[in-house]
């Protein structure tokens, strides 16, 4: 992405931001170099689409046919509040209880905030800006102990997670940092044609490569969802891998299928 003079973005597609608004620059790392185990990144076409839902069943069916799978994510905001004023990272718990994995909240998430904004303005709020280098090596962390790790994004992948003098930073250089590739999350609703496309076209303009997208709320049968399942796959090229219906308990996908996912 680019920067005008005032350090704002001028153009959705490029590749790299301006020095002073960009992740500090490093060497790209090898996979050797980053991690041991596989990991994915989840991101999602928007806010309150499904995507923690979506990532604990990916978890609970990779930890059910016996892997060692995990979940981390960099920043959380909009926690809950606990009997004792502590802050809850609700969607890194839900993930936890319904995966059975038994971490606790502090390997799950770097930064957990109050305030539902997006990331980037709930650090200023709180005077807690992200430090990107304890984002990598908790992700490193986690993923030397897991051999499968599930990172979840927040909001979708333009989601600021840094906006301050020192750096600009949007989900999108944390995904090109870590060396992931993407699995998209979408309602399967009426205007997902729309978000999938265009989230899977800054995906590519960015270099990331992406394993396929996962219908939330999808309703079998309706003529609208199907359609729009096909539409995306014929417009862009990249596979709808499953869908989940509400309420889902299970992911309906081969979990041989699943795993190779992660790189």
């Amino acid at each position: 992405m680019i920067c005008d003079d005032g350090g704002r973005l001028a153009n959705s597609v490029g590749e790299c931001r301006r020095g002073d608004c960009a992740l500090p620059a490093e060497r790209k790392k090898t996979k050797e170099e980053l991690r041991m185990g596989k990991a994915i990144f989840v991101t999602g076409t928007g806010t309150d689409i499904g995507k923690t839902y979506v990532t604990g069943l990916i978890v609970k069916k990779l930890r059910d046919a016996g892997m060692n799978a995990g979940y981390y994510k960099a920043a959380i905001s909009g926690a809950e509040k606990g009997e004792h004023g502590e802050l809850i990272a609700g969607d890194a718990m839900h993930v936890n209880r319904v995966a059975n994995i038994g971490e606790t909240q502090e390997n799950l998430v770097s930064y957990v905030y109050l305030e539902a904004v997006s990331p980037h303005l709930a650090a200023r709020m709180n005077k807690n800006e992200i430090d990107f280098d304890r984002v990598e090596a908790d992700f490193r962390r986690a993923v030397e102990k897991y051999d499968y790790l599930t990172m979840e994004g927040s909001g979708g992948i333009i989601c600021p997670l840094r906006w301050d003098n020192e750096h600009h930073v949007i989900i999108d250089d944390l995904v090109k940092r870590l060396g992931l590739s993407c699995l998209i999350v979408a309602d399967a609703g009426l205007g997902t044609i729309n978000s999938a496309v265009l989230t899977i076209e800054h995906l590519r303009a960015r270099e990331i490569p992406i394993k396929g997208v996962i219908l939330n709320n999808f309703h079998e049968g309706d003529i609208m969802e199907e359609d729009n399942r096909l539409m995306i796959e014929e417009i862009t090229g990249v596979p709808v891998i499953a869908t989940v219906a509400g309420g889902d308990s299970e992911l309906d996908i081969d979990v041989e299928k699943l795993k190779n996912l992660y790189e």
